[in-house]
């Protein structure tokens, strides 16, 4: 968050507390998905909130991305634009992970 200079290095929540209660499957997935996410531009903003993650192109855009981790999966809504409704995607294993890449890229390439 720090790249755009508006907060500071310490998040009032941490990214680990959405680790605590997961599997350490899911924490491999959600681990492996921010990683990725982060990755994918250098003006990807995470903003971790208490039950979710979300990620932004720039402080301009509204969220692409939120994810909500919960015990058994991960609920990713990934928003084409600020009009359209999000599309809802359960993630339980890696494969599933793996299938939606491609649809994270492409979302964050055509948002403006």
């Amino acid at each position: 968050m720090t790249k755009f200079g508006i907060y500071n290095d310490s998040p009032k929540i941490s990214f680990d507390t959405h680790l605590i209660n997961l599997n350490p499957h899911q924490r491999k997935i959600l681990i492996e998905l921010r990683n990725f996410v982060n990755s994918i531009g250098d003006n990807v903003v995470e903003d971790i909130r208490p039950h979710r993650i979300v990620y932004s192109k720039t402080l301009a855009f509204r969220n692409f991305l939120d994810v909500q981790p919960t015990t058994e999966e991960l609920i990713i809504a990934i928003r084409k634009n600020r009009k359209e409704i999000p599309v809802i995607h359960k993630i339980s294993n890696k494969q599933d992970l793996e299938k939606l890449k491609e649809e994270i890229i492409r979302v964050y390439e055509n948002i403006n």
